[in-house]
C-alpha cells in the first residue's frame, strides 16, 4: 500500500489540537515564499554579473546575481562580506532571490585605516552628511579613482581599501553613489561610501 504526502499531512492534522492552528511549510511554499539564510560571499565577479554565497548551515553554494546586489542597491561586493538574504531553489540549484542585509568583513572594517583617516574617529566619520555623487572613473588595478559631488566639477579622490571597509569591490564610471568626505593631504577624499538608495531616502 502506498501513501501519499497528502494522506500523512492530513492525518496529522486530524491528531492535531483542535485550537491550536497549524501550519506546516511544503516544499511548493517554500519555493515561493523563498527561505532566509545567513552566510558569507565566496567571490563575485561584476564582470560575469554573478558569484557564490558560502551558508553557514553548509550544503552547496548559493548563487548570487548582479540584478538580486542591484535590487539592494549596490554593484559590487568585496569577498567575505556577511550578508542575510531570502533564497530559493532553482533548476540551477540554490539562488538567492532578495539581500535582507549585508555588511562588510569584520576583519576590513577593523583593520587599520589609511593615512588621512588615522586622525579621524569612526563617530567623526559618520557624522559627516552623506553626499549625492557620480564615479567619474574607478581602475580597481590601479586601487584608485575618481567622483564629482553633484554640483561640484571638484574631484573627491576615492581609495580602493575605502571601497573594502563599505563592504565593496568595484564601481563603475556613472556609477551613483553617496559619499562622505575630509579634507585629505592631497585635497578632498572619500571615507566612507553607501548605495545610492541611501543618499535618495
Amino acid at each position: 500500500m502506498v501513501i501519499t504526502y497528502r494522506e500523512i499531512f492530513g492525518r496529522c492534522l486530524d491528531s492535531a489540537p483542535r485550537d491550536r492552528k497549524i501550519k506546516m511549510n511544503t516544499p511548493e511554499d517554500q519555493d515561493q515564499t523563498g527561505q532566509v539564510m545567513t552566510g558569507v560571499v565566496k567571490w563575485f565577479d561584476p564582470g560575469k554579473g554573478f558569484g557564490f554565497v558560502v551558508c553557514d548551515l553548509g550544503g552547496p553554494d548559493i548563487l548570487l546575481h548582479a540584478n538580486v546586489l542591484r535590487n539592494f542597491g549596490q554593484g559590487s561586493v568585496v569577498d567575505g562580506s556577511l550578508i542575510e538574504m531570502r533564497v530559493q531553489r532553482s533548476e540551477r540549484g540554490m539562488q538567492a532571490v532578495e539581500i535582507i542585509t549585508l555588511s562588510p568583513p569584520v576583519d576590513l572594517s577593523e583593520g587599520p585605516a589609511l593615512r588621512d583617516m588615522a586622525e579621524f574617529t569612526s563617530a567623526q566619520i559618520a557624522a559627516q552628511p552623506v553626499l549625492p555623487a557620480r564615479i567619474k572613473w574607478f581602475d580597481k588595478g590601479k586601487g584608485f579613482g575618481f567622483a564629482n559631488v553633484f554640483g561640484d566639477p571638484a574631484d573627491v579622490f576615492l581609495h580602493v581599501e575605502v571601497l573594502r571597509r563599505c563592504g565593496l569591490s568595484d564601481l563603475q564610471a556613472g556609477e551613483a553613489i553617496g559619499l562622505r568626505l575630509i579634507e585629505g593631504n592631497r585635497g578632498r577624499m572619500a571615507v566612507d561610501v553607501v548605495s545610492w538608495e541611501t543618499v535618495s531616502k
